[in-house]
């Protein structure tokens, strides 16, 4: 054999020596590929949540949260509206306690503890962020004239944030009881159905209070108080009546209407996910709790934060305020020098 057939001998063999190697890296890196989505897919499987919750989306939310939750705390200070405090910054520190076990569990889906704290927070979150919303409208009440409501701005209070607080201890309960047999390893399904309990109570008192609303603005716009107002001196018939609507209360009508919307689209997704089971495909599917739950409540409380009623509402009640004090001292001078 001359030095040139020798030589295409040995380039074919190293050709031939090189392709096996890089089959073999090829089919290595398949392989590992292959291993790691299995063992990502087997992860999703034996996780709590049928899922590993996605580690970026549960920082911006997180994010979102806290800003949404500090901007809260420095307007109520601001414009010492104090029942913010225990509604809407509570709110936010319970989904920001959610959302941060959510990301502990996206670091290490078998944390029994962060799976059990989000079911908890994230249940509960919403709850006292209802309660404002329910004050608020009482103060709306009050500004535009309480003749056009079946209820006084006092009793929305009391009434609807007592509905608020039970469907709150029974979905703490609820919570509890689901996160506990999680973590011994037994069916959560009673807890669940007790969770479910409480926000088909909570779901039922936004409704009526829905209808309160909707009601009261239509007996508003169209003129028609509740009952006449027989009986009232002159002046107290003055503090009763229709009273016109400003730019700033317009505003926070549109912004409550808007959050009874997305926390009423919360509520029904949360009841239809308990409905469905623990094992369900809504509750073991991520997208529609980033959507249906963290991106609604997202939403409201950054509704509130910009349409926010201490700036809004509390110049307006104190200007009203006034004019009826002025109203009111005007209708006494009349009726002295009367009399005089």
């Amino acid at each position: 054999m001359d030095a040139t057939s020798s030589a295409n001998v040995t380039a074919t063999a190293a050709s031939a020596v090189l392709a096996t190697s890089a089959s073999a890296v090829a089919s290595s890196a398949v392989t590992a590929a292959s291993a790691s989505a299995a063992a990502v897919s087997a992860g999703a499987a034996l996780s709590p949540y049928g899922y590993v919750p996605t580690e970026w989306i549960c920082i911006v939310f997180l994010v979102l949260l806290s800003i949404s939750t500090a901007l809260h705390i420095g307007e109520a200070a601001m414009t010492r509206s104090w029942y913010i405090f225990p509604t809407a910054v509570l709110a936010g520190i319970l989904e920001i306690m959610g959302w941060m076990a959510r990301f502990k569990s996206s670091e290490n889906v078998y944390l029994t503890w962060a799976f059990e704290m989000q079911i908890t927070c994230t249940i509960l979150g919403p709850t006292p962020l209802l309660a404002a919303y329910f004050m608020i409208l009482g103060y709306i009440i009050d500004i535009l004239g309480p003749s056009y409501s079946r209820l006084s701005p006092k009793l929305y209070s009391i009434i609807f944030c007592t509905g608020d607080i039970v469907s709150l201890i029974v979905q703490g309960v609820g919570g509890g009881i689901a996160a506990a047999a999680f973590g011994r390893g037994k069916d959560p399904e009673q807890g669940g159905h007790i969770m479910l309990g409480g926000i088909l109570f909570q779901m039922f008192c936004l409704i009526i209070f829905t209808l309160c609303f909707v009601e009261c603005f239509y007996r508003y716009f169209t003129n028609k108080p509740v009952a006449p107002n027989s009986g009232l001196d002159d002046a107290l018939m003055k503090s009763a009546a229709r009273r016109r609507m400003s730019k700033n209360v317009k505003l926070m009508i549109v912004g409550l209407t808007f959050t009874i919307a997305v926390i009423l689209v919360r509520s029904i997704y949360r009841t239809l996910e308990l409905i469905d089971g623990w094992t369900g495909r809504i509750i073991t599917t991520q997208l529609y709790f980033n959507v249906m739950d963290g991106a609604m409540i997202v939403l409201a409380m950054y509704s509130l934060n910009f349409i926010h009623p201490g700036f809004l509402l509390k110049r307006q009640k104190n200007r009203d305020e006034m004019l009826r004090l002025n109203s009111v001292g005007k209708s006494s001078s009349d009726d002295a020098s009367m009399w005089a």
